[in-house]
């Protein structure tokens, strides 16, 4: 899956669009994704200037948006500007090595569950067969309309 389809999969745009690729996805089970880590993302910036570490907190985005394409294509649905796909909650977060620039970041998430609009995924992040990260996601998906007041 290319970047052009998954841009139809999700909302988010640079510089917060954070799957380059879907190398895999097998709809209702799982999904490898891909994540290019370049010296010319934002947050190197900042973070560190002397020592560039992707933030954790973004790898887990990566992560959440890969399970929100899996969740999409489980559906068979595309994202619309009448929904936004939401964290409902991140267990057992793990950051095992530090991703810096020129990583390949490989997503990948396996559906748990899915019950009454709630999605529970095992997700793992990895740099060359590695784990880096790994965490437990709940994600779901609401109208806007129910979140934005008239």
């Amino acid at each position: 899956m290319e970047i052009h389809e998954i841009l139809q999969c999700l909302p988010h745009r640079y510089p917060m669009l954070l799957v380059d690729r879907v190398l895999e996805c097998e709809p209702g089970v799982s999904i490898r994704a891909l994540k290019n880590v370049s010296i010319n993302e934002p947050f190197f910036v900042g973070h560190f200037p002397h020592y560039k570490v992707m933030p954790g907190v973004l790898i887990v985005e990566a992560l959440a948006q890969a399970a929100a394409v899996l969740s999409f294509k489980t559906l068979g649905t595309k994202a619309d500007g009448n929904s936004v796909y939401y964290f409902v909650g991140i267990d057992g977060a793990r950051f095992k090595k530090p991703v810096t620039a020129g990583d390949q970041l490989i997503l990948k998430v396996k559906l748990g569950r899915q019950l009454r609009g709630i999605w529970k995924f095992a997700a793992q992040a990895e740099v060359d067969g590695a784990v880096v990260a790994e965490a437990e996601l709940m994600c779901t998906l609401r109208d806007v309309s129910s979140i934005v007041g008239p």
